[in-house]
């Protein structure tokens, strides 16, 4: 593999003094830095000024941005719940079982080591604020997976159907999740996280404990029905047509997203204010970083494409990194690099061992971050994700080293691969906005590109046995004695989108009676109602004006088994909301 050396661009401040400061107390050179990563959700890597977004306010994250070194190339997944898989463990998420966002298929394989676990077992406080979307049951929640705290919602956001169906779809005074507990919370939900992710600072800050806060929000992900109103009505009177890009847009949804990227910028600067006002600014990591492309068809720079898509607005994103006490601000790299890749940079930041069983696919980005002139072998990463249980070779996917990037552009709804979608070359030395396809003038790289890719997809298809099969809940344990099992986490077997029936894989932790409520999300009856867990069943009444009805005494043997809903009426009017499953003895 070729390697070379790599030339940092250095623009601006000096380098940090040589003596810092936790908390008020005098440290030694680099000490253990506390470390913070925001990540918003569908927030794309042109909505920033930073960026070149002329209408968008973001005055804080570009603050952040030119107090940071930062990676120019920086590549996540084209959506979300595997972006976040890889970014918890260093690994692509093909070797986590996460090959989609729904349907049990974001599910991340409890054995995986979390940065997470590895920070917690090193003497770090770890907290999430925000959203998993890894996994809702036991042993798949943040607090199964190395987080001391944790204040999220449910599955993939809020107005989804893993919330409380009384939420109602608010992102105003939502209910949320504190350590596995229902809560009813006040505020905007992104004012909420990052609250919670103050108090939980100043906590450690009393502790004397160092701290790792993960702020993934779920703004600016739809629905757009609850923003925040003062801003709305703000960008109903900007140029918003100016950044929309496309045959199609909605101008009116615009300015609620950004509505919602401004409030998330606006919490930026209050952690910021925090930070500095507690003596924490200078040795807090802070990384910024969105987890796909833009929800619209909107600016996203030099390229294009879109969340979803495998071109660059697609899977390009900023990565900030703000460390005053060690890294000097203006830092570039022009280095390709990934999600895969944090793991193992705040791992070596924190002085951290890596565990040897943790078999990470990324590689530590802070000798590049701290300006180092350092040897660098050019690598391929791969970039795959589209619908379905399992990933399909060449579907949908993309793969970049330094000077070239092979595009199959197939479509990230599908399930099954169409075909005839030409494969597409772009050398991106010279055509960052993906123009001039070089497939068949440059036939050898074409072929050394496709090799590589074929190469990497044999290996993480093989991580382990079924590697694709989803991790079970775990039902029955004393861990989660309620286990509430959404849509979001079922099986489908037929029909498209949610499905229209399904099955929940199970693992019983012990021989257990349950009781159970089964919800409507509407009056659906009258009609019979069925919970099948394994081979033992009970039949109950769902009386027309009834949207929820009680199912009680199924006692079931411990062991793999699947949790069923049937009812006597066909089709989607039958399908459950949720099914609560309380374990009484």
């Amino acid at each position: 593999m070729q390697s070379r050396l790599v030339l940092i661009t250095v623009i601006g401040l000096s380098a940090a003094a040589n003596t810092l400061w936790f908390g008020g107390a005098q440290a030694a050179e680099f000490s253990r830095p506390n470390i913070v990563v925001i990540m918003p959700d569908d927030q794309g890597y042109g909505d920033q000024g930073v960026t070149g977004n002329r209408v968008i306010r973001t005055p804080n994250i570009d603050a952040l941005a030119q107090d940071s070194a930062s990676m120019s190339d920086f590549y996540v997944c084209p959506v979300c719940s595997p972006t976040r898989a890889s970014l918890m463990t260093g690994r692509y998420h093909y070797r986590t079982r996460v090959v989609d966002t729904f349907k049990g298929r974001s599910m991340m394989e409890p054995d995986e080591i979390t940065i997470a676990e590895i920070l917690r077992d090193s003497g770090y406080a770890t907290g999430i604020f925000g959203k998993w979307h890894l996994g809702d049951n036991y042993p798949l929640r943040p607090i199964d997976q190395g987080f001391d705290e944790s204040y999220i919602h449910r599955g993939g956001g809020l107005a989804q159907p893993s919330e409380p169906i009384e939420n109602g779809k608010r992102y105003t005074n939502p209910i949320l999740f504190e350590n596995g507990k229902q809560i009813q919370t006040k505020g905007y939900c992104t004012d909420l996280y990052f609250d919670a992710a103050i108090n939980f600072i100043d906590r450690c800050k009393a502790d004397e404990t160092p701290f790792f806060v993960y702020l993934p929000t779920n703004a600016p992900h739809g629905p757009y029905h609850d923003v925040p109103n003062e801003l709305y009505e703000y960008y109903k009177t900007t140029d918003l047509k100016s950044i929309m890009t496309g045959n199609r847009g909605n101008v009116d949804q615009l300015a609620r997203i950004a509505a919602m990227i401004e409030n998330v910028d606006q919490n930026v600067g209050k952690l910021d204010r925090h930070l500095r006002d507690q003596g924490l600014f200078e040795n807090t990591i802070v990384i910024f970083l969105v987890d796909n492309g833009p929800n619209s068809q909107r600016y996203v720079g030099p390229f294009r494409g879109m969340k979803a898509t495998v071109h660059e607005g697609g899977i390009r994103s900023p990565l900030f990194v703000r460390w005053p006490a060690r890294l000097t601000a203006g830092t570039v790299s022009d280095r390709i690099s990934a999600h895969i890749d944090l793991l193992p940079t705040i791992v070596d930041a924190a002085g951290v061992d890596l565990p040897a069983e943790a078999k990470v696919d990324g590689r530590s980005l802070l000798p590049l971050l701290e300006g180092q002139q350092t040897e660098w072998p050019d690598r391929h990463l791969v970039l795959q994700v589209h619908r379905g249980d399992q990933p399909v070779r060449y579907h949908h996917m993309a793969v970049r080293n330094q000077q070239w990037k092979l595009v199959h552009p197939s479509g990230f709804g599908k399930e099954n691969m169409p075909a005839n979608v030409p494969f597409e070359l772009y050398d991106m030395s010279s055509d960052q906005g993906e123009t001039v396809n070089l497939a068949e003038a440059k036939p050898d790289t074409f072929k050394a590109m496709l090799k590589a890719y074929d190469e990497w997809f044999d290996d993480v298809s093989g991580t382990r046995r079924d590697n694709y099969a989803p991790p079970r809940i775990v039902i029955g344990s004393n861990q989660e004695l309620v286990s509430a099992l959404s849509l979001q986490d079922w099986r489908v077997t037929e029909a498209e989108g949610w499905g229209g029936a399904g099955v929940w894989l199970v693992h019983v932790d012990r021989p257990a009676t349950f009781d159970a409520e089964v919800i409507f999300s509407n009056a659906v009856g009258p009609m019979d109602v069925t919970l099948q867990i394994g081979d033992i069943e009970k039949t109950v009444v769902l009386k027309a004006d009834q949207t929820r009805v009680m199912i009680r005494g199924l006692s079931v043997p411990t062991g793999d088994t699947e949790v069923r809903v049937r009812s006597s009426v066909r089709g989607r009017k039958g399908d459950p909301y949720q099914v609560i499953l309380s374990r009484v003895e």
